[in-house]
Parts: structure tokens; sequence; C-alpha cells
């Protein structure tokens, strides 16, 4: 008779059960990761409020894009001060180079 019901594409008791099964523990495997997503995003939203003020993701990237802004001109700032250094540098050593030369008896 199971043969029978296999054929026509009915499942017997038993393997609907076992079915059942799977799906409820696929269910509880599901409610557990999303309540685990839940609290995480919480959690994360925790620390924004903490530590930028706001959870808001508009805000967030607001801030995130003055805080690259605010990076890039303090990058810019200090490349600018190395190549004034540099410069500075170079010409005390061509000056430390032409008074050597001066100083040289010919």
């Amino acid at each position: 008779m199971a043969n029978k019901a296999a054929s026509n594409g009915q499942q017997s008791i038993e393997e609907l059960q076992e079915r059942y099964a799977r799906l409820h523990t696929k269910k509880i495997q599901a409610d557990t990761n999303l309540l685990h997503a839940r609290n995480q995003l919480e959690q994360l939203r925790k620390e924004a409020r903490e530590k930028y003020g706001t959870d808001d993701l508009a805000e967030l990237r607001k801030k995130l894009g003055q805080m690259q802004s605010e990076n890039e001109a303090a990058r810019a700032g200090y490349q600018q001060e190395l190549e004034r250094i540099e410069a500075d540098l170079a010409a005390v050593e061509q000056k430390f180079a032409e008074t050597k030369s001066a100083e040289k008896p010919a």
C-alpha cells in the first residue's frame, strides 16, 4: 500500500510526520537566528548612539562623509607640511654646499 501511495504522489503519515519535524526544526533555527540578529542589531544601534549620538543610518552616513572629508583635509595638510619641510631642508643643504665650496681655497 505504501508503494501505491508513493506512486500517486501521496506520502504516508510517517513521511508527513518526518517532513513536519524537519520543517519545525528549521522554523526553530530561523526563529533563533532572527532573535540573535535582532539582539545584535540593537547592540550595534546602542553602540552607535553612544559613540556617534545617533543610530539613524542616514545621519551616520552623513557623519561618515564628514569624517572622511576631515581626514582627507588632515592628510593633505600633512603632505603639504612634509613637502615644505623637504623644500626647506633642500634649501639649507644647498646653502651649506655653496658655503662649503666658497670656503675652499683656490
